[in-house]
């Protein structure tokens, strides 16, 4: 964990631990396919991948949220909130941004603490009061503090690649795969496919395992430190109230980057985020902030 005040997380950090351990075992099982039929260019095509998402990760999730970076002078009471938080947690101010949507949510990107970027929506500023966002960026905070948004980072690389991989592999057999060169041997482009299909689904299981866990841990460790759960509860609540008036179309948009929001955008109806939550249901995350205010207010003996 990086240098901070946030509360330590020991169960955060073992599981971050074995999950990386786990999905460095998928990565190997896809590597070593790569490189069997394609050699040196396999490793190319993996030290690439692997260098634009751990390098361009930040930016991409920007882009991707239509978030730019804004000045304390643009954006004085976000910047106020972020360096209050910053002071009392004493760990480096990241980066702060503004995405332009009226979803309102907030996320934390960033291969480090000294990388990191901290995003509000407008939506979120709009309808959350000072004590309320302070607690929401306080959550994403921490999120940082823990390194857990490196960890996931890493995580999803290998997701990513086995569905890149997938897509591709489909792509390009429907105008006839390359063929093993052993006789009756199975097509490159079939073993690809399945081999990628199996890891995606397994690393989407463990980062979905990890993303609810560390989403009540920030919960925890950002309450801890403000010592007001109940603004974090009531920002929760608000949001969570807020996001059936949302049009649907704009959920949908912003679906795939749920597992790095501060609480899930989801449309109502089936989808596969309502499926595999990214994020634990509202009521044990209120339940958990709930029994923190009456540890906080528990005079000591």
């Amino acid at each position: 964990m990086a240098h901070s005040r946030y509360r330590p997380d020991r169960g955060l950090s073992a599981r971050m631990g074995f999950t990386l351990f786990l999905l460095g075992g998928l990565f190997v099982v896809l590597g070593a396919v790569l490189v069997n039929y394609f050699g040196v260019l396999g490793l190319i095509f993996i030290a690439g991948f692997l260098a634009v998402q751990w390098f361009f990760s930040d930016r991409i999730a920007l882009f991707a949220m239509g978030g730019r970076e804004v000045t304390p002078e643009e954006a004085p009471q976000l910047h106020a909130i972020v360096d209050r938080l910053c002071a009392l947690a004493d760990m480096p101010k990241p980066k702060v941004a503004v995405a332009d949507s009226d979803v309102p949510n907030a996320f934390a990107t960033g291969r480090s603490p000294q990388r990191a970027v901290v995003c509000a929506t407008t939506g979120i500023m709009r309808r959350l009061d000072e004590r309320e966002l302070e607690g929401v960026l306080s959550h994403e905070l921490s999120h940082v503090a823990h390194r857990d948004v490196t960890v996931m980072t890493l995580a999803s690389f290998v997701g990513v690649l086995a569905g890149f991989l997938t897509r591709t592999a489909l792509y390009s057999g429907m105008f006839g795969g390359r063929r093993n060169n052993d006789s009756g041997g199975a097509p490159v482009v079939l073993i690809i496919t399945l081999v990628s299909i199996v890891v995606y689904a397994l690393s989407f299981l463990l980062t979905r395992v990890l993303s609810r866990y560390r989403e009540l841990a920030a919960d925890r460790a950002g309450a801890f430190l403000t010592g007001q759960p109940s603004a974090l509860a009531s920002a929760l609540t608000k949001i969570s109230g807020e996001m059936g008036r949302i049009p649907t179309k704009d959920l949908r948009r912003v679906e795939p980057f749920n597992a790095f929001f501060f609480t899930l955008a989801v449309a109502p109806g089936f989808s596969i985020s309502s499926l595999f939550s990214t994020h634990p249901p509202l009521e044990k995350r209120l339940e958990q902030l709930a029994r923190i205010s009456t540890q906080l207010n528990r005079p000591s003996a």
